[in-house]
């Protein structure tokens, strides 16, 4: 299986797609006392250390996609199932029930509990789930870039392919069900809705002038699906609709509103402290699901891995998962009463090139990525913490999956093995393009890769402006423009192939460099129409070498993940997806 939906990480990167066989391997380090679950307490309050800072409470918008957002969503949302850290797909059968009815067509039915509600008292219906159909599949866009013409209504992270085809959503008379019938086959249909319904239809509505959520479907109900080659004027309804999904529910700070941070998951937001920290406490009316045992998290934000052992070691956090290097597991090992736990990630750290401004000729993308120093990266960032370590050299695999030998071999990773200042030069012919690069200044692992890439590139001749941003700000820059290059990084969940096309198919969200390949688009729809594994793995072989032949830019290395803890917590287990520590957070306990 493989994952969907993938978030961009700022305290470390993601893979595109992982294979169940990609595992993560545990290890245990430090004075460890964190023995039985039977020493653990209900009540009580766990403190979590994030790298990055919240500014959204709609983590499904490719702005709001990052890993912070999408963490705080978790117990704060409910849904159908969630993704242990086994790379399984666990149902939550007090939320709801969602079965496939039919295979052909391909038909899947959700229906929600009775009793499952938002915090202000509004039942989750069919409604909301009708809304995130609409955001997924991107079913009333018709703008066309080429032509300046038509609308985009709901911003999306992820791929709206396997949504796409489908027919409109039909919600039942009690508003309690909704049946999704496909066009097609789509590989990834039972992690397609529902992981958490987390923007509620009736607040959105209201917004743009309606009743309810039900006054939204009814609208969207009437509405064509949009057609880029014979666009429509935009329906104001739904754009003011759509206008305050993209962005209504930004904030640094807790609004006055509570609309804008309704809960239907076990805790609710109390209090934020914009870029420092954020305050869950727990609620009271919520019964459909895991059962958590502590009364509230505390989130707080520090880039800093010395900062974050600091706070570990003072008592200041219980759970922190700083950048990985080995120099933050030594000293996390000699901290009294701390286990450490250490794995591969289902995640890696890459440099893209824009295909626009200087990077929009093919010969000066391929001279940058030939100044690239991979090697002296890895052997700055990662080599003390995992001497096997090395370049990164697929933009799919990752070295733990049978395919990844082989697609290195005839991908084209091969031309940037070295670094070639010459060649690079050859191809610039005596050109000296000024390239900015944009990366998160507050994560000392981009610094790093920043400061060694800008040294290298001026060698050739660019000149690299440094385009650093902060921690809560770099994510909402990325596809806005303003800059030629981006370090940063993906993490995934671990199941589903559409986060393949999710980042790489022509006009999708999360493709913020804008790579276009139409061959490659062809690949990428067969993919998510197939559900044989071997025709996957070969249909993605197959992507990944279009996207090096491309110039596209340079995975740099996969990354490691370093969770520790304190003995004062039980239940914290190790994860490898975007998910984190935070996959079992009804299972931490005070002791």
């Amino acid at each position: 299986m493989r994952f969907g939906r993938i978030s961009k990480a700022v305290g470390v990167a993601a893979a595109a797609t992982v294979a169940l066989s990609a595992c993560a391997t545990q290890g245990g380090g430090g004075s460890s006392t964190n023995t039985a679950s039977a020493s653990a307490k209900q009540g009580g309050t766990v403190t979590v250390v994030e790298v990055n800072a919240f500014n959204t409470f709609n983590s499904n918008t490719a702005d709001g996609n990052t890993d912070i957002n999408s963490k705080v969503s978790r117990p704060t949302h409910s849904g159908f199932y969630y993704v242990d850290n086994k790379l399984t797909v666990v149902h939550n059968d007090k939320f709801g029930k969602y079965e496939k009815v039919s295979d052909s067509p391909l038909t899947v039915k959700y229906t929600i509990n009775d009793g499952v509600k938002w915090s202000d008292g509004t039942p989750v219906t069919g409604y909301d789930l009708a809304l995130e159909w609409a955001v997924g599949s991107s079913w009333y866009d018709d703008k066309n870039p080429k032509a300046k013409t038509g609308t985009a209504y709901f911003s999306t992270s992820g791929d709206p392919t396997g949504l796409n085809s489908t027919e409109f959503p039909e919600v039942s008379s009690d508003g309690k069900s909704m049946t999704l019938k496909y066009t097609q086959p789509f590989a990834d249909w039972e992690i397609a809705l529902g992981s958490k319904v987390d923007i509620p239809s009736h607040v959105v509505a209201k917004r743009a002038g309606l009743s309810d959520g039900k006054a939204l479907y009814d609208l969207m109900k009437g509405l064509k699906k949009g057609d880029p080659a014979s666009p429509q004027p935009a329906n104001e309804t739904l754009k003011k609709a759509s206008d305050f999904y993209n962005t209504g529910f930004d904030t640094k700070t807790l609004p006055s509103d509570t609309s804008l941070f309704l809960s239907n998951g076990p805790f609710i937001v109390k209090d934020i402290v914009p870029d420092q920290s954020m305050t869950l406490v727990r609620n009271k009316d919520y019964n459909w699901g895991p059962t958590p045992n502590v009364d509230s998290i505390v989130i707080r934000y520090i880039g800093s891995a010395p900062a974050q052992v600091q706070a570990l070691k003072n008592g200041e956090a219980d759970i922190i998962a700083p950048q990985a290097s080995s120099d933050t597991v030594e000293q996390l090992k000699a901290i009294p009463g701390v286990t450490v736990d250490q794995g591969n990630q289902l995640s890696y750290d890459h440099i893209d090139l824009n295909y626009s401004g200087p990077f929009a000729e093919k010969d000066v993308r391929t001279a940058f990525m030939l100044t690239v120093p991979r090697g002296d990266i890895v052997d700055k960032i990662i080599k003390k913490l995992d001497s096997n370590a090395k370049p990164l050299d697929s933009q799919i695999f990752v070295p733990q999956q049978a395919a990844y030998a082989d697609t290195v071999k005839n991908n084209g990773s091969a031309d940037y093995q070295q670094v070639n200042i010459d060649k690079a030069k050859q191809l610039l012919a005596g050109k000296t393009p000024e390239v900015k690069v944009m990366y998160n200044k507050d994560n000392p692992n981009r610094v790093d890769a920043y400061s060694l890439i800008a040294a290298s590139a001026t060698k050739a001749g660019f000149k690299v402006v440094d385009g650093g941003l902060g921690k809560s700000d770099w994510g909402k820059a990325l596809g806005k423009g303003g800059y030629d290059a981006t370090i940063f990084g993906w993490i995934n969940p671990g199941v589903g192939v559409s986060s393949v096309p999710q980042i790489f198919k022509t006009g999708n969200g999360s493709n913020f460099n804008k790579f276009s390949d139409p061959d490659a688009d062809k690949l990428m729809d067969q993919l998510t129409q197939t559900t044989d594994q071997s025709k996957q793995v070969d249909l993605e072989k197959q992507v990944d070498k279009k996207i090096w032949a491309s110039s596209y830019g340079l995975p740099l290395f996969q990354s490691v993940g370093v969770d520790a803890y304190s003995d004062k917590v039980t239940g914290v287990k190790y994860n490898p997806t975007s998910t984190g520590v935070w996959w079992n957070f009804w299972e931490w306990a005070t002791k």
